[in-house]
């Protein structure tokens, strides 16, 4: 008897319908890419990640298809999807928002939802592009951090500190560090708060043609001037 239900198909689906789902998953899943490709904001913009949002929807949407009603589909397929391990670091936390997106969007449209699946990727969708485009939670441009290798000349103090005062709201050093064998070369890291907050090329030709400087770089949100 038991056997005799999991076998039941109570909605039957056409050729038809399975065509219909899958096209609108590959149009939901078009639109999340566009999207992303749009908002991304990080270092390393991957294309076979975005490739994968559209094939990720569509794949999801087929795995709905399949499962439909039959209850031990459901379990076999959960059976067989657990021994799939995803190994591929995320390096953005947004991106695991979109798989997600990408995901939801595929279980609506494989589910025959497709109302829900448009609309849902054009809610979604215009949220994720106004937060990223408006900049309302960025933090404020204010601090930098600063690197930079010192080679003592033996005379005076250290010839960057004029620099850092003249250009510098405020600083301080957040680590020193020896390079080489003599131990005479450092390599300083300061956190720095500009006076002009468009002064920072300004700041680094200035603090590269200091006597003993040497390789400086000013980062901000993983992005180096």
């Amino acid at each position: 008897m038991l056997t005799e239900f999991q076998n039941v198909n109570v909605f039957p689906i056409t050729a038809g319908q399975i065509i219909a789902n899958i096209a609108v998953s590959l149009l939901c899943g078009l639109c999340v890419a566009w999207l992303y490709r749009h908002t991304y904001r990080g270092p390393g913009y991957s294309i076979g990640f975005v490739n994968s949002i559209i094939f990720l929807t569509m794949i999801t949407a087929v795995v709905i298809l399949a499962i439909g009603s039959n209850l031990a589909r459901a379990f076999g397929l959960v059976g067989a999807m657990s021994i799939i391990r995803f190994r591929t670091a995320v390096k953005e936390t947004q991106d695991i928002v979109y798989i997600f997106f990408a995901l939801a969007i595929g279980m609506a449209a494989g589910g025959g939802y497709h109302k829900l699946a448009i609309i849902g990727t054009g809610a979604v969708g215009v949220m994720i592009y106004l937060f990223s485009k408006s900049g309302a939670f960025s933090p404020r441009k204010e601090e930098y951090l600063l690197q930079f290798s010192y080679s003592p000349n033996g005379h005076g103090g250290p010839g960057y500190l004029p620099i850092l005062q003249s250009y510098c709201r405020k600083h301080h050093v957040i680590n020193t560090r020896s390079l080489g064998d003599d131990g005479e070369a450092l390599e300083l890291s300061y956190y720095v708060r500009l006076r002009a907050k468009q002064a920072d090329a300004e700041f680094v030709r200035a603090l590269r043609g200091t006597q003993g400087v040497r390789q400086v770089s000013l980062y901000f949100d993983d992005q180096e001037l």
